[in-house]
């Protein structure tokens, strides 16, 4: 039961985040399978050990632990000294072991924060409260009356990014996600390809009463799963705003299950009873020992870090004089960062020149982009023909006072055959 528009103003949204994001390595998390799966066959990129196969042995992989220390000191977060993993057990049917091997009390990060920017130009801190490593799980697919099980993805790492319960609307969810994606991807450290499952979220949806706010008390939290895409977040947040307010209003009382987005329908529909931290018998995992971090390993790892695209963002702004919606747009992803650099290197920087050019590239080049493809994926730049130098040339033409038409001419002869995706 959906509750009407008007009622809504008696509660506010709660909302807390997590984020599974997958480890760019070229191996999966405990062995030495590769971490390749996508569109290969089902359960070739297995072993004993991504198999749970009895006395197999884990071995930590490097590379996903560095992964998850650059994340967290992008999310400001503290990097502990010593990190242990453990076992989380459940029964599911790609789950091979019969439990995951984890992070729980004593994570790799915890303490961070991530800034936003919201609707109305304001800025919001949400805060971050852990990112920790585990393994992925493998796949079930459903045909007909079969399913089918496929452990190419079993033992995958993952980072997931938990946030504490610091969003508050549909819109700041959104903000959120799009800003910790684009970290991720100027780290390297994860595709950001939702379709491919790379990336998934999980919000924790509540809502309280003036007078639960008051006294400090959180609502029942629901919690919507797998979502593979910030369009579902948005609307299964604003759905299910409408639909715990709705069943408090009815006199009933919201109950902690895990949900599904039915994309179809626009709804949440029921899956199961959400488990609590007890339920899962956490202990730690007794073949791997504790994972131990050096303060010189993370200043290491920290002076590697690249420019991250608010620093990006606020350097166009103080540095070029470029308005902060295009300065954001365009330091968002890595790719489009890096062409617009080289454009303004060709064009200059005196006279206004930076802003000339990032009105045009977020105007007229990435409409010429998206006419040709079927999302608005901002890496599609990487495929465009015609380069930095020769779009700076274009402008540069522009304000040389050419007739009209033959600034016309020129822009479809330098841009349309030019911007054929290859």
């Amino acid at each position: 039961m959906a509750a009407a528009k008007s009622d809504l103003s008696q509660y506010e949204l709660v909302v807390g985040m997590e984020v599974h994001a997958q480890a760019l390595t070229r191996s999966k998390m405990f062995c030495r399978c590769g971490t390749d799966y996508q569109g290969a066959p089902p359960n070739t990129r297995t072993c004993p050990v991504c198999l749970g196969m009895p006395g197999a042995l884990p071995v930590i992989n490097r590379a996903a632990v560095e992964a998850t220390i650059k994340t967290g000191l992008a999310l400001n977060c503290e990097i502990n000294a010593v990190a242990v993993f453990a076992r989380k057990n459940y029964t599911y049917p790609d789950l091979p072991k019969g439990y995951q091997i984890s992070q729980y009390e004593l994570p790799l990060c915890e303490h961070g924060y991530l800034e936003i920017d919201l609707e109305d130009g304001s800025t919001k801190r949400v805060r971050i409260r852990r990112v920790h490593l585990e393994e992925d799980t493998g796949r079930s697919v459903h045909e007909g009356d079969s399913s089918y099980i496929d452990l190419n993805r079993a033992g995958v790492p993952l980072m997931e990014i938990v946030t504490e319960a610091d969003i508050h609307s549909p819109e700041e969810a959104y903000a959120y996600l799009t800003k910790l994606r684009a970290t991720l991807r100027a780290l390297g450290v994860n595709s950001g390809d939702m379709e491919k499952g790379a990336l998934r979220c999980e919000p924790n949806i509540s809502i309280w009463t003036m007078a639960q706010k008051a006294r400090g008390e959180y609502g029942t939290k629901v919690e919507v799963k797998n979502l593979n895409s910030f369009r579902s977040v948005r609307a299964s947040i604003a759905y299910e705003l409408e639909r715990q307010a709705g069943v408090i209003a009815a006199g009933g009382r919201v109950e902690q299950v895990n949900m599904g987005w039915d994309e179809d329908k626009q709804r949440t529909v029921v899956q199961r009873s959400k488990e609590d931290a007890h339920d899962y018998r956490y202990f730690p995992e007794p073949d791997l020992p504790p994972l131990r971090v050096s303060q010189e390993q993370v200043d290491q790892i920290r002076v590697s870090l690249p420019e991250l695209p608010a620093a990006k963002r606020d350097r166009y702004i103080s540095e070029w004089g470029v308005r902060r919606i295009e300065a954001s747009t365009l330091s968002s992803e890595s790719l489009v960062a890096a062409y617009y650099e080289q454009a303004v290197a060709a064009y200059g920087t005196g006279d206004g020149k930076p802003q000339r050019l990032a009105t045009w590239m977020t105007g007229e080049l990435f409409r010429l982009i998206y006419a040709d493809g079927d999302g608005q994926d901002l890496r599609q730049i990487a495929e465009v023909k015609i380069q930095p130098a020769q779009f700076a040339a274009l402008l540069v033409g522009r304000r040389q006072g050419r007739q009209p038409q033959h600034r016309q001419a020129c822009w479809r002869r330098c841009t349309r055959p030019a911007m054929t995706l290859a």
